[in-house]
């Protein structure tokens, strides 16, 4: 069925509203495109007549967050809270010297003149909700459209059955990318790159995303501007990247990336991967970058964005440590020089401290499976108390996947994990500094020693209270 939601309801009444203030209104950009593939939008944008001083004044609860672009957001709120949409105002965009913003805005009243303006012709589509005084539930005959188009791959035609004018309006040809999966620049690809740069990656985005290819000029323009990218703020292009690796299409969105020759400029510690060999024993698949791009279409929608870039990045010190030895392949080092490498993209890209600790860890751990059934007890239970540990169970599977298929090392681990209580792996101290000072001895660093002594039997079993750790200090750390 046509969502049944709170905020396609609020999308509508803000366009009624407008309507009914004599404005020109109507739903605009990707949630149109999400509708007519038969996804639910996760939010709702509004494309109307009105200024945003005019939006302003019509409704009672707004946030101006965009008024110098023409964008306003209209809150609706009840018991539950408020759900906003976004409204844009028709706008003609002058130079965009930044290659991110425009220079200048010019409101307009045209709404073909506000649609090629916009990226791509997927996202340049608007959806008129009351054609002609269509009610709402006429919708339900472009649901039933959207749903063959998604089951049948029926072509799009729009057309209601009461005759009433399409309630799509494409100016730019949107709906025929659609039908042909074709995400396309509107009018010159080179002209709409140079405004916002971020463009590119956003088209190998949506690309990735909906299963589509990027039609030819449009790849074309990609690859003769790849090197702008720059131009980029390392935020924003973090964002899309991230948002490429979890959206479920992360193998796609790389193998489009290295297409166009954003790879090289984004990640370029990446695009080393390929044609670096591997010792076929252990990975039959291919080279690092086949093995890498096996991980990232294992990556399910809306993972971690954490699990997914240690995903990307876990063998990136790989090129740089390869050797041929006599007896294999060999990549001495590489967790190590892993972990810098990706440290360094992290800095660059300004993960959060949190963040980068956990990309790290992954790296930096996952290689340690292969020895966890020759582990002491102690050394386990504190390999299971890394942060997230469920991440670095799934980050080995996916690797073992990729490669040689073989799972033994991680279901062992994984018994473990799973059968061993949490008092267990993290047992309250037996003893703290406060025992050891009224036991004589001397606040120092030393107790850090003592008190990872004592630990690690506790974590063996082979003590079990507080006198026997005492004991155990006072026979391996005699008083001087």
């Amino acid at each position: 069925m046509f969502p049944e939601s709170r905020q396609f309801e609020a999308a509508l009444q803000v366009v009624r509203e407008l309507r009914s203030a004599s404005f020109e209104a109507y739903l605009a950009g990707g949630c149109v495109r999400d509708l007519l593939l038969g996804r639910e939008p996760k939010d709702y944008d509004v494309a109307t007549s009105a200024t945003p001083d005019a939006v302003l004044s019509l409704f009672k609860r707004t946030f101006a967050v965009g008024a110098h672009f023409g964008v306003v957001l209209v809150a609706d709120s009840d018991e539950e809270g408020y759900v906003t949409t976004e409204v844009a105002t028709f706008r003609s965009d002058g130079a965009y010297s930044d290659g991110r913003h425009p220079d200048a805005v010019r409101y307009t009243k045209s709404a073909e003149e506000d649609v090629r303006r916009r990226d791509f012709s997927i996202n340049g589509l608007l959806l008129d909700p009351f054609p002609q005084g269509l009610k709402p539930d006429s919708f339900k005959e472009l649901d039933v459209r959207a749903e063959a188009r998604t089951l049948q791959a029926e072509p799009l035609t729009f057309q209601f059955q009461n005759e009433l004018r399409p309630a799509v309006i494409d100016y730019v040809g949107g709906v025929a990318d659609l039908d042909a999966g074709l995400v396309r620049a509107i009018g010159r690809p080179e002209a709409r790159f140079e405004e916002d740069r971020l463009r590119m990656l956003r088209g190998v985005r949506f690309a990735a995303r909906f299963g589509f290819e990027l039609e030819p000029k449009t790849a074309e323009a990609m690859r003769q501007l790849a090197a702008r990218i720059h131009a980029v703020s390392r935020e924003r292009v973090r964002d899309e990247l991230t948002k490429m690796l979890t959206e479920g299409r992360a193998r796609r969105a790389f193998e489009l990336l290295d297409e166009t020759g954003l790879l090289k400029e984004v990640l370029p510690e990446v695009s080393r991967m390929k044609g670096v060999e591997q010792p076929p024993q252990f990975h039959p698949e291919g080279d690092v970058w086949t093995h890498t791009l096996m991980l990232l279409k294992q990556l399910e929608p809306e993972c971690p964005l954490t699990l997914a870039w240690g995903a990307l990045l876990h063998d990136v010190g790989k090129p740089p440590t390869f050797r041929r030895a006599p007896d294999r392949i060999r990549f001495d080092g590489h967790v190590d020089v892993g972990v810098a490498m990706a440290a360094e993209i992290c800095r660059r890209f300004r993960f959060s401290n949190d963040e980068t600790t956990q990309i790290l860890s992954l790296i930096e751990n996952h290689m340690r499976f292969a020895d966890a059934e020759r582990m002491k007890a102690s050394t386990l239970k504190r390999f299971f108390r890394l942060t997230e540990f469920d991440q670095h169970l799934a980050l080995h599977r996916m690797d073992c996947l990729a490669g040689s298929g073989n799972l033994d090392h991680w279901e062992f681990v994984r018994e473990r994990y799973l059968a061993m209580p949490e008092e267990t792996v993290r047992p309250r101290p037996l003893i703290t500094g406060r025992e050891l000072i009224a036991a004589g001895y001397a606040p120092g660093a030393g107790f850090k020693g003592m008190l990872r002594a004592v630990e690690d039997a506790q974590l063996e079993g082979t003590i079990g209270t507080a006198e026997e750790a005492l004991q155990l200090v006072r026979e391996r750390f005699p008083k001087k």
